[in-house]
């Protein structure tokens, strides 16, 4: 019987990596993001059938409910959920308007706690479950300009703790991956003198890479990781070292 993975933020970028990684490894995969990728229609036609995808505005959180129910009806009850969607809107925040503030808390840390709120209760029936949320470096080193994106991870990161002492008995493990700075859309910003610092300090004179971050996630969707739960897995080349 296939295991599935449900992966918000999934069309391209880290999202797109964890269901590459996972459909080699013989997951089912639920993609949810607001538009299909042409590297996602690639891995649809490579596995296509255990790969899925569905649309979804996950910044409306009033509709994640009937998603939930759409998917459990569809799927079955999943095997695990990851929680990788975010905005990064970067700017002061006394200059932010207060509409990017909302939509960035509503993605980055309420929908998260929705959707596990919806799915848990299928793993709480199956007695197993994986919870894992991509938080961030930032949660804990802050950077100038991401104050309220920083504020959102750091919440992740204490609602993950929490969760995990709440369902760990029926053999649920809730953690969270935190990459450091990667080469993706949302680090697009990070260029030429900027980008050459953050590589300096790493011990391993690099960045980590999406893929580096994925094979974090497919680690503690194993059996192999059983025994890991309500902690933090940095992947950042070492750079907060």
């Amino acid at each position: 019987m296939t295991d599935y993975v449900i992966v918000t933020g999934a069309s391209k970028g880290l999202g797109l990596a964890i269901c590459q990684q996972a459909a080699k490894q013989g997951y089912g995969v639920i993609a949810i993001a607001r538009q299909l990728s042409e590297a996602f229609k690639a891995l649809q036609q490579d596995y296509p059938d255990l790969v899925h995808f569905h649309p979804a505005d996950l910044a409306d959180v009033d509709n994640l409910s009937q998603l939930c129910k759409q998917l459990i009806k569809q799927y079955g009850r999943p095997y695990a959920l990851v929680n990788n969607a975010a905005a990064g809107h970067d700017g002061v925040l006394a200059t932010m308007p207060n509409s990017a503030i909302e939509h960035l808390m509503r993605l980055n840390i309420q929908a998260p706690i929705l959707l596990s709120k919806y799915l848990v209760r299928s793993m709480l029936l199956n007695r197993k479950g994986r919870i894992i949320n991509i938080s961030s470096i930032i949660a804990k080193t802050g950077f100038n300009g991401l104050s309220v994106y920083a504020a959102s991870k750091a919440a992740l990161e204490g609602f993950s703790h929490s969760l995990a002492r709440e369902v760990g008995k029926a053999g649920i493990t809730v953690n969270c991956v935190a990459p450091g700075y990667m080469q993706t859309d949302m680090t697009s910003s990070l260029q030429g003198d900027k980008l050459e610092s953050v590589k300096r300090r790493s011990p391993l004179g690099k960045l980590a890479t999406v893929d580096d971050a994925a094979a974090m996630v497919i680690y503690l969707l194993g059996e192999q990781a059983s025994a890991i739960t309500g902690t933090v897995m940095t992947v950042d080349a070492g750079s907060t070292a």
